[in-house]
């Protein structure tokens, strides 16, 4: 299982893009997803720790992985990644 932390904030279209996306591959992948607030205290921590600039930020694993606009190619290509043998989990 892949855990995902989606950082969000409120009325932003990229968010909704991005919950929209992981959702999809959720279907397809093992995917733990959490949502957290960057109004949050978490979410402003989080946020300055990885160095978000915008919202969405998404970390796998707890390490960034991308903010803004989410691709959805670049994150299959990363879960493939993880999904072969001898991947890091």
């Amino acid at each position: 299982m892949t855990a995902v932390t989606l950082l969000t904030q409120q009325a932003c279209g990229l968010c909704d893009q991005a919950q929209d996306t992981l959702a999809r591959l959720s279907a397809e992948y093992d995917l733990d997803v959490c949502p957290v607030s960057l109004n949050s205290q978490d979410g402003r921590e989080l946020g300055m720790r990885h160095g978000v600039l915008f919202a969405p930020g998404i970390l796998l694993e707890d390490a960034l992985f991308s903010y803004g606009r989410l691709s959805e190619r670049k994150l299959r290509r990363e879960l493939d990644s993880r999904s072969r043998p001898g991947a890091r989990s």
